[in-house]
């Protein structure tokens, strides 16, 4: 039986997470990519789903990273309010978004996007209002599936490819489609929405 093939060096250099990643996964904190560094990030890629995982501590990975710190507790904080019926969570300081009935996590923490600047998701109450299932914006002609709209044209949906780019929605929360999915089976018009916080990179 042949041996199998060596595993590739990790090259990847130093990325723009660099220090939040080595401290999630207990490297030496010196913000400089090391061949351990690298390993280590790339091994963190592989065991939560992120593409590439080729050791680069980008966006995504640090996302990632932020949803399965979060997973535990989202709530430890208390930023969310607790409530008997069931609120949605959106979190725009960290982008993370889950449900709790109570205290009570009925849907984990996952990643979303939320309004860049001049379009910000708007903080405080709301509560789904519509709910359209292949819905497609009129304002930008653009897919918007699972849409649970909550606020004055702003709603809960799915986003065709990454959440990582183009600074920000245009003020709706989008959700990979997976996850939009499994939102959708899960609330009803009705559904309480509390969003706090500012999104990072834009204007408090």
């Amino acid at each position: 039986m042949a041996e199998p093939a060596p595993e590739s060096a990790c090259t990847a250099g130093t990325g723009p997470y660099q220090r939040e990643l080595e401290a999630h996964l207990g490297r030496p904190v010196d913000g400089t990519q090391s061949a351990g560094d690298c390993t280590a990030v790339r091994a963190f890629q592989r065991q939560h789903g992120v593409s590439p995982a080729d050791g680069y501590p980008g966006v995504a990975t640090y996302r990632t990273m932020l949803v399965v710190t979060a997973r535990p507790d989202p709530n430890a904080a208390g930023d969310c309010p607790v409530r008997e019926h069931r609120v949605t969570c959106v979190d725009m300081d960290r982008q993370l978004l889950w449900v709790q009935r109570g205290s009570r996590v009925v849907f984990p923490p996952v990643p979303i996007r939320t309004g860049r600047d001049a379009q910000e998701t708007r903080p405080g109450w709301h509560e789904v209002y519509w709910r359209s299932r292949h819905h497609v914006s009129t304002l930008y002609d653009s897919p918007m599936p699972y849409a649970q709209f909550f606020d004055g044209g702003q709603a809960l949906h799915g986003t065709p490819g990454s959440l990582y780019g183009y600074g920000g929605s245009a003020g709706c929360v989008n959700l990979t489609e997976p996850d939009a999915a499994r939102l959708w089976d899960l609330l009803t018009e009705g559904d309480a929405v509390y969003v706090w916080g500012t999104k990072p990179g834009t204007e408090d």
